[in-house]
C-alpha cells in the first residue's frame, strides 16, 4: 500500500468532466488524434518500404510497415527465403493502401525488382563489377541472374577469345560489367570480356612497347579466318596474312595450321597506336628461289602443278615458292588469239621448257610449244607449192578465208581464188567458219609464217573451154538472177554467169526484162583474162531486124532495074570461077552490046 501512496493526481485533470461522462477535453482529443496520425508511416501508392513479419503460414505472410493496417503479401513471393522467420525485416511495394475490403496491399517481389532494377542503373552510372549467375543458354549466348534480374550474356562477351562451348559456363558464379540497358524494355546486357580488356590493353602497350621488326615470338593459333591466321602472343594477338604463311600458293590457310598449335613467327611489322602486329611465317624459312637448282637454264624440260589461271596464261608451281607463267602465246604454234583455259585448268601437271631464267628477280617464263616441233622448219618439204591439202575455216574477211591446215600452219584462200565461174561478194556465201574445205598450195610466205592457197585451182581452167562455146555472136539461154543499177547477171549454161547492161535488157516489145526470166542473149563480148562475157537480149532482134531491112532494100533496087534480056543468071560462085568463064563473060557482054 506504501507504493500507492506516492502516486500524485494528475494536476490537469477535468474532475468535473469525469463526473459528467467525459474525461477529455475536446483539445486533448484532437492532440492524441494528431499524435496517433504521426505515429503512423506516410506511404504512397507505388512506394518500397521496409517492413517486419509478424505472422507466416502456408498461404500468407503478414507485414507491419508502421501503416495503419498490416498488409498481406503471398507465401509463393519468398520461396526463395525458406528460413524467412516472424521478426525479419523485408522489403515491400505498395500495391494499394486501401483495397474494397480496406486491406493494405503489399508485393515483395516487385519491391525486389525495382530494387534491382534502382540497383543496376546505379551499377551501370558507376561502372560498378557486379556478380551474377550463369543460368543457361540462350540463342547467341547466355542468361544471367544479376541482382534477381535475367541478364543477357551475348557469346562475344563471355571472354577475349573465341568461346566453341558455351556449356562450361552454365551453373557459374561471375563478374561482369553492365554493358547496356533498355529503359523502355528493361533488358539488361551484361559483359565479362569488358573486365579484362583494359587488362588486357595494359598489357598489349607493354608487349608491343617491346617487341622490334624481326623478332622471333611463340605464339599459339587462336583463330584461322579465310584471309589468315591470328596468333596470341601471350596477352596480344597478331596476324598472319595468308600470303606470308608459306612460300608457296595457298587457297585455304587450315592447309598449313591448325587451332591451338604452337609455332614460331617472325614480326614484320606493327603499329603501336592501332595495336595491330603483322606477323610471318615462310620468312623463318629460306626463299625456294635460293634453294633452286643451280644448275637449271634456259631450255630445260621442268614439271609443274597449275596453281593460278588467267586468260592470258598459267602460272605453274615447279618448286613450292617456284612460280613460272606460261604466257598463252607459248601454249601452242598456232596464231589464233586465244584463252589460256583453252589449254589447261588449276591443278593439271604439266611438262614444260624454260624459256627465260631471272634468279634475282626471281621470274621465269615458261612455255609448251617448244615440246613440239616448230611446224615452219620444213615447211616447204611438208607443204610445197601444188600440193593439195583439206583445211579448216577460221575466219573471214572481205578480200578471203584464213583458214588452218594444222596447228601453227595457217594459209588465205583470196577471194578470186574460190570459184573460176561464180563472182563472189563475200566469203561467206561460199563457205562458213569451222567447215572444212579443200585447198592447193599456191604459195610459202615463210618468213610471216603464211601459206597463199587456192581453191578453184583444185580443178582445169573452164574457160579455156568457154572461149569454144561462147563465142562472138553466138546465142545462148540465159536465166537473170541478179538486177543491179549497172545491169543484170545473167545465169547460163556449165554454170557460167555473164553480164548484160540495162539498154541491152529491154526486149522487142518495149518492155525491160525482169530478174528471174529466161531469155535468149547473144554474146557480144567474151575476154578469157578477165573471165568477163558481156551479153545482149535486144541485139538478138536488132540484127534481125537489120537483116530483113537489107534484104527488103535489095529486093527494092532490084524491082527498080530494067529487065535484060537473055540477062544470065550470074550465081555467087567467085570462090570456083575460073580464068575461061571470066572470058566467056566478056564475050556474052560484048555480044549483049551489039545487038543493042
Amino acid at each position: 500500500m506504501s507504493n500507492l501512496t506516492n502516486i500524485q493526481p494528475l494536476a490537469d485533470f477535468d474532475w468535473e468532466g469525469y463526473e459528467q461522462g467525459s474525461a477529455q477535453t475536446e483539445q486533448s482529443r484532437e492532440d492524441q488524434a494528431a499524435a496517433y496520425e504521426q505515429s503512423l508511416n506516410k506511404v504512397g501508392d507505388h512506394d518500397v518500404v521496409e517492413g517486419t513479419v509478424i505472422a507466416i503460414n502456408k498461404r500468407e505472410v503478414v507485414v507491419n510497415i508502421g501503416f495503419k493496417s498490416d498488409g498481406i503479401i503471398s507465401a509463393n513471393e519468398f520461396r526463395y527465403n525458406p528460413d524467412l522467420k516472424v521478426g525479419d525485416t523485408v522489403e515491400v511495394y505498395i500495391e494499394n493502401q486501401e483495397d474494397k475490403k480496406g486491406q493494405l496491399i503489399l508485393s515483395h517481389k516487385k519491391a525486389r525488382a525495382t530494387k534491382s532494377w534502382e540497383r543496376v542503373n546505379e551499377a551501370m552510372e558507376s561502372e560498378e563489377i557486379v556478380k551474377g549467375f550463369v543460368k543457361c543458354r540462350t540463342k547467341g549466348g547466355m542468361i544471367v541472374d544479376v541482382f534477381g534480374i535475367e541478364a543477357f550474356l551475348p557469346g562475344s562477351q563471355i571472354d577475349v577469345k573465341p568461346i566453341r562451348d558455351y556449356d562450361v559456363f552454365v551453373g557459374k558464379t561471375m563478374e561482369f560489367k553492365i554493358v547496356k540497358i533498355n529503359q523502355d524494355y528493361r533488358n539488361v546486357v551484361v559483359s565479362h570480356k569488358a573486365l579484362i580488356e583494359a587488362e588486357l590493353e595494359q598489357q598489349k602497350k607493354e608487349i608491343i612497347g617491346k617487341l622490334e621488326k624481326g623478332q622471333v615470338l611463340e605464339g599459339v593459333v587462336k583463330n584461322i579466318t579465310s584471309y589468315g591466321v591470328f596468333i596470341d602472343l601471350g596477352g596480344v594477338d597478331g596476324l598472319i596474312h595468308i600470303t606470308d604463311l608459306s612460300w608457296g600458293r595457298v587457297s585455304d590457310p587450315h592447309e598449313v595450321v591448325e587451332l591451338d598449335q604452337k609455332l614460331n613467327v617472325v614480326i614484320l611489322d606493327f603499329d603501336e597506336e592501332k595495336k595491330r602486329i603483322a606477323l610471318g611465317l615462310k620468312q623463318l624459312t629460306p626463299h625456294p628461289w635460293d634453294a633452286l637448282d643451280a644448275n637449271l637454264k634456259v631450255g630445260d624440260k621442268v614439271k609443274g602443278k597449275v596453281v593460278v589461271m588467267a586468260d592470258y596464261g598459267a602460272f605453274i608451281e615447279v618448286a613450292p615458292g617456284v612460280e613460272g607463267l606460261i604466257h598463252v602465246s607459248e601454249m601452242s604454234w598456232s596464231q589464233h588469239l586465244r584463252s589460256a583455259q583453252d589449254f589447261m585448268k588449276v591443278g593439271d601437271e604439266v611438262e614444260a621448257v624454260i624459256l627465260t631464267l631471272d634468279r634475282e628477280e626471281r621470274k621465269m617464263s615458261l612455255g609448251i610449244k617448244q615440246l613440239k616441233e616448230d611446224p615452219w622448219e620444213n615447211i616447204e618439204q611438208r607443204y610445197p607449192v601444188g600440193s593439195k591439202h583439206t583445211a579448216k575455216v577460221r575466219n573471214f574477211t572481205n578480200f578471203g578465208i584464213f583458214v588452218e591446215i594444222e596447228e601453227g600452219v595457217d594459209g588465205l584462200i583470196h577471194i578470186s581464188d574460190l570459184s573460176w565461174t561464180k563472182k563472189i561478194k563475200h566469203p561467206s556465201e561460199f563457205t562458213q567458219i569451222g567447215s572444212e574445205i579443200e585447198v592447193i598450195v599456191l604459195e610459202i610466205d615463210k618468213d610471216n609464217r603464211r601459206l597463199s592457197l587456192g581453191h578453184k585451182q583444185l580443178e582445169e581452167n573452164p574457160w579455156d573451154v568457154f572461149e569454144t562455146v561462147f563465142t562472138r555472136d553466138s546465142i545462148h539461154e540465159g536465166t537473170i538472177t541478179e538486177l543491179l543499177d549497172k545491169g543484170a547477171v545473167i545465169q547460163l549454161e556449165y554454170g557460167v554467169e555473164g553480164f548484160a547492161t540495162p539498154k541491152h535488157l529491154v526486149k522487142e516489145d518495149g518492155s525491160q526484162a525482169q530478174q528471174g526470166e529466161k531469155l535468149q542473149f547473144k554474146v557480144i563480148e567474151f575476154n578469157k583474162e578477165s573471165k568477163r562475157i558481156i551479153l545482149s537480149h535486144s541485139r538478138i532482134y536488132e540484127d534481125a531486124n537489120r537483116t530483113e531491112q537489107r534484104e527488103a532494100r535489095k529486093a527494092e533496087r532490084a524491082a527498080k532495074r530494067p529487065a535484060k534480056e537473055a540477062q544470065p543468071a550470074i550465081q555467087n560462085q567467085a570462090a570456083s570461077t575460073t580464068l575461061g568463064d571470066i572470058d566467056a563473060l566478056a564475050e556474052l557482054k560484048a555480044k549483049l552490046e551489039k545487038g543493042a
